[in-house]
């Protein structure tokens, strides 16, 4: 295992992160995949300790704050091997302070997410969205109040825009105040958007990437191959309208390119596309679920071996899709290349590696 700073800040986390939200069960949406028991919580995460992995991330609205509960049991007794990362500004009931960043509902989230995972301080704390109706003053103010405080170590955001995330951190650089230092993205081989503009924007501005649904929101784990039906156990009977969407021909496009590469290296699907993660730019730490340790097993076996050049390229170019305005790539045009190099080239090869 490896560690990695994420971004310019010095925290160091494994390469490979833990997503506890299918601990707990409960909840319509974020408890639909979720069904790990404290039992069985424990020993998943005494398989990630004893591979080196360090990252835990939670949130207040996996399985209702069970998640947290959860993980919170499984780590006791050893919190101080573990980087904890929890979210809170989702909605998590249908009161008028049951959603968002104001200063109320901040301090109230930290406070219970502080109680439900048995310890007295977060190392990663999370805006799991972006709140449009609190002022960017108010939430930083907030933030770096709670980290004054040490219930907090450091801060980051989740699913933001570019517009919303570069607002936010020169915002902190001219008041003075905590810094975000990662991004929790989604990004995989079959859902590259994130390359376009935020990752620009974090390489410039120095925030590291914590990538969830690496796998595709499931679709890259081996099991979906061309031509044949979803297996009798997958979390997309129930959830895949709700997830990123992606284009059929282009995922069995990039299974079967997947399917051919894991041949070559003898390892499975899902090694090789978090492999191709690990390799990118501004990731920090990819972060991974499972049901069960041989989930588990199979996706910690990504780490200690490198994809070549060659498989790379091939991933990149079976993956790539052409951005919207402003991100197509300008440096098919005459002139452009020299005032605005792209970060990858229209063949999807990374120029930043």
């Amino acid at each position: 295992m490896e560690y990695r700073r994420v971004g310019e800040s010095g925290l160091l986390v494994s390469e490979i992160g833990f997503g506890a939200a299918t601990f707990g069960a409960s909840g319509e949406f974020f408890g639909a995949w979720a069904d790990t028991g404290p039992h069985e919580a424990r020993a998943i995460v005494d398989m990630c300790l004893d591979a080196g992995v360090t990252l835990f991330d939670t949130a207040d609205v996996y399985s209702d704050g069970a998640s947290e509960t959860v993980l919170g049991q499984a780590l006791e007794g050893r919190r101080d091997r573990a980087v904890i990362s929890t979210k809170a500004a989702l909605p998590t009931g249908d009161g008028p302070d049951d959603a968002g960043s104001s200063r109320r509902r901040l301090i109230r989230s930290v406070d219970a997410a502080l109680r439900r995972l048995r310890t007295d301080y977060i190392d990663l704390f999370q805006l799991h969205a972006y709140d449009a109706a609190t002022p960017v003053a108010e939430v930083l103010d907030t933030l770096d109040g709670l980290v004054a405080a040490g219930k907090i170590r450091y801060l980051g955001v989740s699913n933001f825009s570019g517009w919303q995330l570069m607002k936010s951190v020169a915002a902190a650089d001219a008041a003075h105040r905590t810094r975000y230092i990662a991004h929790q993205v989604y990004y995989s081989l079959v859902g590259r958007d994130y390359e376009w503009e935020l990752m620009p924007l974090g390489l410039d501005q120095g925030v590291g990437a914590l990538v969830w649904s690496p796998l595709g929101w499931g679709r890259l784990t081996g099991q979906i191959r061309r031509g044949a039906p979803l297996p009798a156990v997958s979390r997309l009977h129930r959830t895949s309208d709700a997830g990123p969407p992606v284009d059929d021909q282009m995922l069995f496009d990039v299974i079967d390119a997947l399917t051919v590469i894991a041949e070559e290296c003898e390892r499975t699907v899902p090694q090789v596309a978090l492999n191709w993660l690990l390799r990118r730019p501004t990731v920090s730490s990819v972060i991974v679920g499972a049901r069960n340790p041989g989930q588990l097993r199979d996706n910690l076996g990504a780490t200690g071996w490198a994809l070549s050049d060659d498989q790379i390229r091939r991933l990149d170019a079976v993956s790539f899709r052409e951005p919207g305005y402003p991100h197509f790539p300008y440096h098919r045009q005459a002139g452009f290349a020299k005032l605005s190099p792209p970060l990858f080239s229209a063949a999807g090869q990374n120029s930043a590696n």
